[in-house]
């Protein structure tokens, strides 16, 4: 017997805090019977329906891609670009876990666990993200400082502390690379982390989330998480958990 909600976020259809709040609405039933109460359990046979619809209960999966660049973080694309989806073959409805822009690249998670991805993603629950960043211009041992105390970005909210390290200069290009390894997720944050002390990113490449890395994958290849990977990144973002 297992709880109504995690069994519906493990369907990969939503996170384990939204199928709560399709519970406590009166959208979802078991065997034909509206459950309104959260903690409801239910056996392995049993019918759930979300929304009418009755759920698919997958074998769960979970996959690194090295993501390239021009392709959607995305399960499909209004305007018919190359979705990170189409990359891996993968009989089960699997979804990226958070996003990397367009022109980005690097570890990208995918998966059909709703509840894993709620925990990798939830604003309260905190990761270590590390990137390769090359910015235009030679970033000083001041506007370090800055990152590593946290910067105020355009929406008003000072980004969390960061850790940084100089990779490489090239006073010949102007240019350097940095590692930034960051706890928190926001949209774009990293290129909003640089413009708010006057540098435009060049490029950008995650190179590790928590223990996961793609260090021995080639661009827009994957592979599927170990065991221990996905037990391990659960941990630590349950560890770095916020109030």
């Amino acid at each position: 017997m297992e709880r109504l909600q995690k069994i519906i976020a493990a369907s990969g259809i939503t996170s384990r805090r939204k199928a709560e709040e399709m519970i406590l609405a009166g959208k979802v039933k078991v065997n034909g019977i509206v459950i309104s109460e959260l903690g409801y359990k239910v056996d392995k046979k049993a019918q759930i329906e979300v929304d009418n619809k009755l759920i698919n209960k997958e074998e769960l999966c979970y996959f690194v891609l090295n993501k390239p660049k021009k392709t959607i973080c995305s399960v499909n694309d209004q305007f018919n670009r190359k979705t990170v989806v189409e990359l891996i073959d993968c009989k089960q409805r699997i979804f990226p876990v958070g996003r990397l822009d367009y022109d980005t690249t690097g570890v990208l998670i995918l998966t059909n666990d709703g509840e894993f991805a709620n925990e990798l993603t939830h604003p309260t629950f905190h990761i270590a993200k590390t990137y390769e960043v090359v910015v235009k211009g030679i970033v000083k041992a001041e506007d370090i400082k800055k990152l590593e105390k946290g910067v105020l970005l355009e929406d008003g909210k000072m980004s969390q502390p960061a850790k940084v390290k100089v990779l490489e200069k090239k006073q010949n290009k102007n240019s350097i690379k940095l590692e930034l390894t960051i706890w928190e997720g926001r949209n774009h944050q990293i290129k909003k982390m640089m413009e708010a002390i006057n540098f435009e990113v060049i490029k950008l490449h995650r190179k590790s989330l928590g223990v996961v890395s793609c260090d021995k994958l080639p661009i827009g290849s994957y592979r599927r998480l170990k065991p221990f990977e996905i037990k391990q990144l659960r941990v630590l973002a349950r560890e770095g958990k916020s109030e």
